[in-house]
């Protein structure tokens, strides 16, 4: 077997190594893990633009449904609320692989209907706010305008539902303000409601 130059050598395990670890890594992750790996994860509202190379008559628009699901012909439903683009595209080419040889499906999200975050209260323009990327409770307090001048500002709370239960997240703004317990500041989620009693 030939040897390689140094110089190939130092690129292989510099580059290429680190680089196939991340791919493994990424091929292991579960729906779940989306947060962690910085991928969007899709939400009910969402529009999806679904298609299979050569095959014309998969070609659809798909609306994720309140229940998180899509309809797709031949794959029927999947679940899509949840998962990254990736994710889904593997599933439903993992599906349609029992009536086409080797799919290529494409999955693009045409319109983030579902990533929608809410603030209510003594803000200047309280409503829903459509996010194009992670938004924490500063970013979103300041697309509501900012607070009203009574606003009790240590008593903010975010609501969110996490598996089927509506929970409290404390948020102390004038600890944020100082520079202290900067943790409290977390990025919101998909429904999350933001309160400024």
């Amino acid at each position: 077997m030939p040897t390689l130059p140094p110089r190939i050598l130092l690129f292989l395990l510099v580059f290429v190594s680190p680089t196939s670890q991340l791919l493994a890594r990424a091929a292991d992750s579960d729906p779940s893990a989306e947060e962690e790996t910085g991928l969007y994860a899709i939400q009910p509202g969402d529009v999806l633009r679904i298609s299979v190379w050569q095959e014309d008559n998969l070609l659809r628009e798909v609306i994720v449904r309140p229940d998180g699901r899509i309809s797709f012909p031949l794959v029927g439903e999947a679940m899509a609320a949840g998962r990254s683009v990736q994710d889904l595209q593997q599933e439903i080419s993992r599906k349609l692989g029992a009536y086409i040889t080797n799919p290529v499906v494409t999955v693009a999200v045409t319109q983030l209907n579902g990533n929608k975050v809410y603030v209510i209260g003594k803000v200047n323009r309280p409503g829903e706010f459509a996010v194009l990327r992670n938004v924490d409770v500063m970013q979103a307090l300041s697309m509501a305008g900012g607070t009203t001048t009574y606003a009790a500002l240590n008593k903010i709370r975010i609501l969110r539902r996490e598996n089927g239960r509506l929970v409290a997240i404390p948020f102390r703004y004038g600890d944020v303000e100082k520079g202290e317990n900067l943790d409290q500041n977390i990025l919101l989620k998909a429904g999350d409601v933001v309160v400024v009693p």
